[in-house]
């Protein structure tokens, strides 16, 4: 499970029962900006026993199953970013990119060669998982945004529509 599902779990929980993020904050012994973090995908690293007492609050439970058999847009999606490079664009900076939209400094080719060689099925389906831990289009209109920035060649609009 990547920490942005873990996130937006943990929103939807609090939401479903009536909680405000300062509530939730408080009862688990964090600050109300670490779950604010946390619920956009945005906290780089939150330990354990932190998780722990937040899904504690909650009366929710971690568990450890198989991975599914299923391709992972995100992981094939950095593989094509980084096939040319000496340095990777890893899965985690990819999902903070396409949540935030901001790219980190020297992965702007990396970006470049996903959106102008990746195909539009790898594309969506990048889109669709990375867009289920976020407000609905933040994706799409952050990947639009990086794809002038970089100056990607293909017409980005064009599957993004599809998405």
């Amino acid at each position: 499970m990547r920490l942005q599902a873990l996130g937006y779990e943990i929103r939807r929980a609090r939401t479903a029962r009536g909680m405000t993020q300062a509530q939730l904050a408080a009862e688990a012994g964090l600050s109300r900006t670490t779950l604010n973090q946390l619920e956009n995908g945005l906290f780089p690293d939150l330990g354990v026993r932190k998780v722990q007492a937040l899904l504690d609050c909650l009366g929710l439970t971690l568990a450890i199953q198989p991975a599914p058999g299923r391709a992972d847009p995100i992981r094939m999606a950095a593989m094509t970013a980084s096939v040319s490079y000496r340095t990777r664009l890893t899965e985690d900076e990819l999902v903070h990119v396409l949540i935030t939209g901001r790219i980190p400094s020297g992965k702007r080719p990396h970006l470049r060669t996903l959106l102008d060689e990746g195909t539009p099925t790898l594309l969506n389906r990048l889109v669709r998982e990375a867009g289920q831990w976020t407000k609905p289009g933040r994706v799409e209109r952050n990947l639009a945004k990086i794809a002038r920035e970089v100056g990607a060649m293909k017409r980005t609009e064009d599957w993004l529509k599809t998405a």
